[in-house]
């Protein structure tokens, strides 16, 4: 390793110096270009940076704040003026003629005591009708009954 060192001493002297040579005119020419369009440099990193600030603000503010979150709802469409009664979904219920009434009583949205003063029955009469019609329709509240018989087109 000496002796190929010691033959080639003067070559690889040579390359070295033309190397720093080559670095030092490089460098000496990047600082002339760095003086010579300074504000161009400035100008430009400026740019670069508005730029990169403004994609950044852009994503933030186009980023929604809330999850969205898609409701699927049954839509029923009113009745039409022939309302025919479902016999068959009646019989299921095991509804009778008075609860019926009652029920459709409750549907056009009158109380427990006005139900009673048109039926000419006591209060308690009809809240024992009522309790009967949610447990037939195996129901809790009273919109819940008229909902389920609408569907069932038991009442209009």
């Amino acid at each position: 390793m000496r002796k190929w060192f010691a033959t080639h001493k003067s070559t690889i002297l040579y390359t070295v110096s033309l190397g720093i040579l080559l670095f030092l005119l490089r460098w000496l020419e990047l600082r002339f270009m760095v003086i010579r369009y300074a504000l161009e440099f400035y100008i430009g990193a400026i740019a670069i940076v508005f730029t990169a600030f403004g994609i950044w603000l852009a994503l933030k503010l186009s980023r929604p704040k809330v999850n969205t979150v898609i409701v699927e709802k049954q839509i029923f469409l009113p009745r039409p003026a022939d309302f025919t009664l479902n016999e068959k979904e009646l019989e299921k219920t095991g509804l009778s003629t008075r609860e019926l009434e009652v029920l459709q009583l409750m549907a056009d949205g009158l109380s427990n005591q006005e139900i009673a003063a048109k039926l000419y029955v006591s209060l308690s009469t009809i809240k024992t009708h009522s309790s009967k019609v949610l447990e037939k329709m195996d129901v809790r509240r009273r919109t819940q009954a008229i909902d389920k018989a609408k569907k069932l087109n038991i009442i209009p």
